[in-house]
């Protein structure tokens, strides 16, 4: 099913000229309100009228993270404080957070794309969906909840956390959708499983809407496996919006921009270069319909390729792929690229591993060493010495495999690891800056 056909299934070119339209008038609109991009826009001498082809787009300067946090909290904003209606905030862990706002209009356009990617996944008026998310300053909870009010789906505002009581309602109420991150709905199963129920006998699940952390095709199978789901991805950030911007039909084929609120290219991040469409790079996006908050070529760190080839939903909008890393939580080991999600992809593929990780980073001198300590399901928990050594053994030799370099191997009992109801924390790094 699709949401919006006069939209989502549009001629490219009339796609490209609605875009066209729409980065005109965006363009002008923060030269008129925004002193941060008129200073940018008159530093180059490139003036809104100089707009002309969605080609000139490369000529528009970047826009970073450090941006909003330099013009916290509002100074980004493109309209007056009274028309704001809402704030979203990033959690700040590392300093000030990104403030992002919206018109009464934005929130419109904002049920709109989520409304297309619940649609998408499977959702529909019949669903009653459980919002695991967190509400809060946090945009994943509010941006699903809108957008399954518009479909006209029972939502079922559970938040995060209080487990038990989570899969308590998935029974009580008949869920049949469950939004959360795919770290939480492994969580889950888990707790499901001590309280002695079976999701493919207790429970009448359908659909799993899984987002705000990477994850591999690996991990949606164990997922699917485990909940008997259909499990699809969708992307979004806050700084562009919330979720909304993509989302993966059942065809599970790429993650479907809504190209009608945004201009996406992919560069090489190191270089800044426009890199063609199948070649994977850093995710830039430009927003063209928003009100408070505009973006033009926003870096969004994250590692990914597009294609604009038709799917066999019979949408037309370009595809991004999962998300392949980021640039800021790509570890250099040993001059060796290292990202989360190979490691990921090595750990769900092993039998007698569990998918619990963390990535423990040292230096010994001046070599960097890597540890992956990951948790044993309970069925392969074992005293045998020699059981425990072949499973190590094998993760090890496939992670070199797959890394090109060799990364000691720590198995831990289950339920070791800190569960994480938010995104999984992945990575502690220790070693020493110089």
């Amino acid at each position: 099913m699709i949401w919006n056909k006069r939209y989502e299934t549009m001629d490219r070119e009339e796609l490209e000229a609605l875009q066209l339209s729409r980065l005109q008038e965006t363009v002008h609109h923060l030269y008129d309100h925004v002193p941060f991009y008129k200073d940018k826009l008159d530093s180059m001498g490139f003036l809104p009228g100089d707009v002309k082809s969605l080609a000139d787009l490369r000529r528009l300067p970047m826009t970073y993270k450090t941006d909003l946090r330099d013009n916290y909290p509002f100074g980004m904003f493109a309209v007056p404080k009274k028309d704001v209606v809402r704030v979203h905030a990033s959690s700040g862990t590392t300093g000030k957070p990104t403030v992002v706002g919206y018109t009464a209009r934005d929130l419109d356009i904002w049920s709109e794309m989520t409304a297309r990617v619940l649609t998408a996944g499977g959702i529909t008026a019949e669903d009653t969906v459980q919002v695991a998310f967190g509400y809060g300053l946090f945009t994943g909870a509010f941006g699903m909840h809108y957008g399954l009010e518009k479909i006209g789906s029972m939502v079922v505002p559970a938040s995060s956390g209080n487990t038990e009581k989570q899969i308590m309602l998935m029974q009580d109420f008949g869920t049949t959708g469950l939004i959360c991150t795919p770290s939480y709905a492994l969580y889950m199963l888990e707790v499901a499983e001590k309280m002695g129920v079976n999701p493919k006998e207790d429970l009448k699940l359908k659909w799993g809407l899984f987002g705000s952390e990477g994850w591999t095709d690996a991990m949606r199978m164990e997922i699917e496996k485990r909940w008997n789901v259909d499990a699809t991805d969708n992307y979004g950030m806050s700084e562009l919006i919330g979720p909304g911007v993509s989302g993966e039909c059942l065809q599970k084929d790429g993650m479907h921009i809504n190209e009608d609120h945004f201009i996406v290219e992919v560069i090489d991040p190191d270089t800044g270069e426009v890199l063609p469409d199948g070649e994977i790079g850093e995710l830039v996006f430009t927003s063209i319909t928003k009100q408070a908050l505009p973006l033009i070529r926003y870096r969004t760190m994250d590692l990914a390729t597009i294609t604009k080839e038709p799917c066999a939903c019979g949408r037309t909008m370009a595809r991004m792929s999962k998300v392949r890393g980021r640039t800021d939580d790509m570890l250099i080991i040993r001059g060796v690229n290292v990202f989360p999600s190979q490691i990921e992809s090595v750990i769900v593929s092993t039998e007698g591993v569990a998918p619990q990780y963390q990535l423990v980073v040292t230096s010994q001198g001046y070599m960097d060493e890597l540890e992956v300590q990951v948790e044993m399901v309970k069925d392969a928990f074992t005293d045998d010495y020699r059981v425990l050594e072949d499973i190590e053994c094998t993760l090890a030799n496939r992670l070199q495999t797959i890394l090109g370099l060799k990364a000691k191997v720590r198995l831990l009992e289950p339920g070791s690891l800190e569960r994480f109801v938010g995104k999984a924390k992945r990575i502690v790094d220790k070693r020493e800056r110089k």
